[in-house]
């Protein structure tokens, strides 16, 4: 029925970030009866206040979190625009325009900090005093944030603890924040509330974990106090030659916990799978047990428990002087 945007208002919503208004399409020849029938057809979707965005083809197939961060950045880009430079986006809307994609963060309003003054918060919208003040922004794609690492701090004090572990982590991973400079925005909140549960996400952060599951996996095997593993260590044979780098190695134990997030072998060939039964007897056969851990596990911390308490008792059962090595990989917090 539709073959998408003309080229005018295709160029226009670029030029925006991806996102346009009703005097953006009427201006590119669209009727206002238009614009009903194409957000009744589910290929433009409403963001805020007559603005709008147009979804891709392959949009029935994203998950949950996928469509609300795309349609939080294009809505967190539309509100700026309206408040004419009064305010920066700030707090998770920053977060995400910063490029942090941690899948339970709270997207249901776009949060901006004010220059001055105070602002109306609705819904949809929620205006912060600038308390600090805002003495710095950055822009991204056209719009003016807050700098990273306040964008983060803004963040993680309105978070769960593995939630704000999770953001700290893919921070430091992605270069958005630096541990330094975490600190630094932390003084900047005082003894506000939520404080306390940022300090704490800070000092345990860690930007080797490769993963948000990763990263709520680490939490949980601190809450059940084993001890600190080493985080994307390489074990290599007695010749020196690299066998794996896995993602957290409990090395008083010689035991190896993997993260599988996904079911990477669905729908492929069975090549992959078949590598991965080899690397893993390759880990036994130098004396290492391998725990693999998904996202249910999250949720039922005595049956993790319970299978790392057996690996346990079998690599103590088969333990002799093991011919490989362990070091620590060359991947390292940025």
């Amino acid at each position: 029925m539709f073959s998408g945007m003309n080229r005018k208002l295709t160029t226009t919503a670029a030029a925006r970030g991806d996102w346009f208004d009703r005097e953006d399409a009427i201006a590119a020849g669209y009727s206002d009866n238009e614009i009903r029938t194409r957000l009744r057809a589910g290929r433009w979707v409403r963001l805020y206040r007559a603005s709008y965005a147009e979804l891709p083809g392959d949009h029935e197939s994203w998950t949950e979190w996928k469509r609300a961060g795309w349609l939080h950045v294009r809505t967190a880009k539309a509100v700026y625009h309206r408040l004419g430079g009064r305010a920066v986006l700030s707090h998770q809307s920053a977060v995400v325009l910063h490029g942090i994609e941690v899948s339970d963060l709270d997207l249901t309003r776009v949060h901006l900090t004010r220059l001055s003054g105070l602002g109306r918060s609705s819904g949809s919208v929620c205006q912060h005093a600038p308390r600090p003040p805002v003495l710095g922004s950055v822009e991204v794609d056209g719009v003016q944030l807050t700098a990273g690492p306040r964008a983060v701090v803004e963040a993680i004090r309105q978070a769960s603890y593995p939630i704000a572990v999770s953001v700290v982590d893919e921070a430091l991973r992605k270069g958005v924040a630096t541990a330094p400079h975490l600190a630094a925005a932390l003084e900047l909140f005082g003894y506000r509330t939520g404080i306390g549960t940022a300090i704490r996400a800070v000092q345990f952060a860690d930007g080797r974990s490769e993963s948000v599951g990763e990263s709520r996996l680490r939490v949980l095997m601190a809450d059940l106090g084993l001890p600190t593993p080493v985080l994307q260590a390489e074990i290599r044979d007695g010749d020196g030659h690299l066998v794996g780098r896995v993602d957290f190695l409990l090395a008083e134990w010689n035991v190896i916990v993997e993260f599988d997030g996904a079911l990477k072998y669905a729908g492929k060939s069975a090549r992959p799978l078949v590598e991965e039964k080899r690397r893993e007897d390759r880990l036994r056969d130098l004396g290492y047990e391998v725990v693999r851990a998904t996202w249910p596990d999250l949720t039922r911390p005595a049956d993790f428990t319970r299978r790392i308490q057996s690996a346990i008792r079998r690599a103590a059962a088969r333990r002799s002087p093991v011919a490989g090595s362990m070091t620590t990989g060359g991947f390292v917090g940025r």
